[in-house]
């Protein structure tokens, strides 16, 4: 069976070491990408998942990579090997499923962008472990068991590390960076819905940068 390369698993880890939040952003409308981005990064953000959740995530990856080519840009919400390739075409640095799948992961062992498959179950894991899979996003975090579920996982898997999301807030991301297999944590409270609506693009790089500090993150 082919296995991952280091070479992925180095770009996972660089990817983190940029720093540990990661914004999981759903573009409702095309204007909205650059000001919103734009915040999240004056903010100290220095990587952000785009989702396919709507019809402008594809066109989001495309513009963020010709625009601001100094930051991590990556496509989440990916669910089919033909996603991975639009959006491996569309210039995306890592991809995010929310699930596993053996299409989707086997896929993954030879794309040129590296992946960070998505398990909630030992046996999720087990799976994507058995292809030399050693980075998960654990979702959704806080309903799959929370800090004491990774704590449990540490066990059997010593080797393996996790970036958790769903249902993260910022009086608990601290508890999951805590732990010595957590590389980072994603999440939405980064974009509330009701400043991005009013496009009070400041409030946005405020909560971001006070995330960092109260994670002694930024000083």
């Amino acid at each position: 069976m082919q296995q991952l390369s280091e070479v992925h698993r180095n770009r996972i880890h660089a990817l983190f070491h940029s720093g540990p939040l990661i914004p999981v952003i759903t573009i409702e409308h095309p204007d909205q990408v650059l000001p919103l981005c734009q915040a999240l990064v004056d903010g100290g953000i220095r990587a952000l998942e785009i989702t396919l959740r709507t019809e402008y995530g594809l066109p989001a990856i495309e513009r963020l990579r010709a625009t601001m080519p100094e930051i991590w840009v990556g496509a989440g919400t990916v669910v089919t090997r033909a996603q991975y390739r639009e959006v491996e075409s569309a210039g995306a640095q890592f991809v995010v499923s929310p699930g596993v799948t053996e299409p989707l992961l086997d896929f993954g062992l030879t794309s040129s962008v590296p992946l960070l498959p998505g398990i909630a179950t030992v046996s999720e894991l087990m799976l994507g472990y058995s292809m030399g899979y050693r980075e998960f996003k654990f979702f959704p975090a806080s309903v799959a068991g929370g800090p004491d579920a990774l704590q449990a996982f540490a066990g059997p898997f010593p080797d393996v590390s996790f970036c958790p999301t769903g249902g993260i807030r910022p009086d608990t991301a601290a508890d999951y960076l805590a732990l010595d297999n957590v590389l980072g944590v994603g999440g939405t409270w980064l974009t509330p819905s009701d400043a991005i609506a009013a496009g009070d693009w400041r409030a946005i790089s405020k909560l971001t940068r006070d995330s960092l500090v109260s994670l002694g993150r930024l000083t």
